[in-house]
């Protein structure tokens, strides 16, 4: 079965960077998405990005686009997320999750679906000002 796991996060300042990672096992194929997704406390889990595995198409929310950037090493099985320009806002759990159909990820990116087929356990970004 699929199994992804999220880490690299930690405290940082505003103003500052931070690359989080998620290491992916399990895929039948090359053929999937993977989309990174936050939750501050008190608050609804949110899209960030996501990323088609097959073709490349990345995807961003309109609150991280021009500072984050989704990557992947294939090589590797893991994707990352590169976040810059913090800002306190961007305080949250973050997760990483996985779907082999990459309409229904984009459509959870955007709000518009339920759950997706796979979720990684959270890594803790605080950034501080």
């Amino acid at each position: 079965d699929v199994q992804l796991q999220a880490s690299g996060g930690g405290l940082v300042q505003a103003g500052g960077s931070l690359r989080l990672s998620c290491a992916a096992s399990g895929f039948t194929s090359d053929d999937y998405a993977i989309g990174w997704f936050r939750q501050a406390p008190g608050k609804e889990r949110e899209g960030v990005a996501c990323l088609s595995i097959s073709d490349g198409g990345a995807y961003y929310a309109d609150s991280v686009k021009g500072r984050f950037t989704i990557s992947s090493d294939n090589a590797k099985n893991t994707v990352y997320l590169q976040m810059t320009r913090l800002k306190s806002e961007d305080t949250a759990v973050y997760y990483c999750a996985a779907d082999y159909r990459v309409a229904t990820m984009v459509r959870r990116l955007l709000g518009l679906t339920t759950d997706l087929d796979y979720w990684g356990q959270g890594t803790q970004v605080t950034v501080s000002s």
